[in-house]
């Protein structure tokens, strides 16, 4: 069951800092879907819902190699505007368990990550099930990525969703997500938003 107070306390804290992202970003500029990048790096992609609601996903985005599957990004998303022009459609896709960006991309939307925090997840104590996921033992840390997903079609801005990402370090550590996406840190290590944005995401369920 989704922890609706730590989502309502997460969404009060990021909305002053994402709509700041949205005024203050130069233009964003559209950014390899993780699919792709999965995919060019280990060959395979596939994506499983581990939990589904009208406002929340959890996901494991994995690749398969010899018939083993491992998570490459672990990622919770909560949706805001799904219901804008060009979007429901797309939008009732990935709640069936599509692609997330994948299926965007193909109903004609550039996407584009306005990101507001790169940093370290620590992930101590017993076994955890992201762990599991990414067939790695605990305690490990691992590379964060927090953005709100703006889509664009050239007529149309919609801002989707407010994404956090947690990634295999086999696939991309903290180093790379920095060189990836570059940015003024809106947010730091110690914040309450980002206490909150941790809580979320390792509540797994």
């Amino acid at each position: 069951m989704i922890n609706t107070a730590v989502s309502r306390t997460l969404k009060a804290l990021l909305i002053p800092i994402v709509v700041a992202t949205a005024f203050s970003a130069c233009s964003a500029r559209p950014q390899l879907l993780n699919s792709e990048r999965i995919f060019q790096r280990y060959g395979s992609y596939g994506v499983e819902v581990l939990e589904q609601s009208a406002t929340l996903r959890r996901a494991s985005l994995n690749s398969t190699t010899n018939g083993t599957t491992t998570c490459r990004t672990y990622a919770v998303v909560q949706f805001e505007n799904t219901s804008a022009r060009g979007v429901a459609d797309a939008h009732q896709a990935i709640v069936a368990g599509a692609s997330l960006g994948a299926t965007l991309a193909e109903a004609g939307w550039t996407i584009n990550k306005e990101t507001f925090y790169v940093g370290e997840l620590e992930i101590s104590g017993p076994q955890h099930p992201i762990g599991e996921l990414m067939r790695l033992a605990t305690p490990l840390s691992l590379g964060l990525h927090a953005y709100r997903l703006v889509l664009d079609n050239g007529t149309d801005k919609v801002r989707y969703a407010s994404i956090a990402e947690t990634h295999h370090p086999d696939y991309l550590n903290v180093r790379a997500l920095l060189n990836l996406y570059p940015s003024k840190a809106l947010l730091s290590p110690g914040d309450e938003a980002v206490a909150a944005l941790e809580q979320l995401i390792l509540r797994t369920h």
